[in-house]
């Protein structure tokens, strides 16, 4: 039974979404009967296998797509007008950053798009490269940058008009392990700052056992949602390296996986038969 809620105190209400895609071959059910709640400020990650539906989800919740069936809200609105009110930003696996325009520019493109004026957009814009460690490259060129630097100035650039969702997806995919374990980190902390909600798509069980507040776990074609992890580990808790040495780290992996593979993981790591 799907649960209506709205109001500030929730980001994402989701209530019995399905997606149905017309193709050449036929229908395809991309995903099927969803129910999703992620409340204001929680850190919410999306795990499944290829084409189980999170990016589908994702860009449902982006007014990128519209459902075939059931409910989306966004902080109690439908995701065109959260869109529209600007509740939300959004990073994707590349950074799209364009080439002929400075970090600084790049970070402040929103801003600039909705009229902000230039002091104000300035103002703000030093502030998000201070944020996310970029102060000194604030005129430097995309190409100029390594993909991790890239990535926080697309991080940067979606947080620019104070969005209180972020939705992102698989954002440190294309990134080399060390990288990407730096850039978590590096989200983290930035997220803690903010105080944003984030819906975060990844296939990496350490990368959203690390990052999350809940896991939630979708099935094969048609996705559905067929478990949540509670991870437990509170905000106060530093999410550094020393995080990724803890039983409870390992604990949580472990039981994320189980629920992705709906196998029990045995002492040596291997699933059950």
């Amino acid at each position: 039974m799907s649960e209506t809620i709205n109001g500030d105190g929730v980001a994402v209400a989701a209530n019995g979404v399905g997606k149905t895609f017309d193709t050449r071959s036929g229908e395809v059910q991309a995903l099927t009967g969803v129910d999703l709640r992620v409340a204001a400020g929680e850190f919410v990650s999306l795990i499944g296998p290829s084409g189980c539906g999170k990016s589908t989800l994702m860009r449902l919740l982006a007014d990128l797509d519209s459902p075939s069936e059931g409910t989306i809200e966004v902080f109690g609105k439908t995701p065109a007008q959260a869109r529209r009110d600007q509740d939300y930003g959004i990073a994707f696996q590349q950074a799209g950053l364009l080439p002929w325009r400075t970090v600084a520019a790049n970070i402040g493109l929103p801003l600039e798009l909705h009229g902000t004026d230039r002091a104000a957009r300035a103002a703000r814009v030093a502030e998000l490269a201070e944020l996310v460690g970029l102060s000194d490259f604030a005129d430097r060129y995309p190409d100029q940058l390594s993909g991790g630097m890239q990535q926080r100035v697309a991080i940067a650039r979606s947080l620019a008009e104070q969005p209180r969702l972020l939705l992102m997806d698989e954002p440190f995919g294309a990134l080399d392990e060390m990288t990407r374990e730096r850039m978590q980190a590096e989200l983290s902390r930035i997220v803690g700052e903010s105080g944003a909600a984030v819906v975060f798509v990844t296939h990496s069980i350490p990368e959203a056992v690390f990052l999350s507040d809940r896991v939630v776990v979708m099935s094969p074609r048609p996705g559905r949602i067929t478990g949540v992890v509670d991870i437990g580990i509170g905000r106060d808790v530093p999410r550094d390296e020393s995080l990724r040495e803890t039983t409870a780290f390992f604990a949580k992996v472990t039981e994320v996986r189980e629920a992705l593979h709906g196998t029990p993981v045995t002492a040596s790591g291997r699933e059950g038969r």
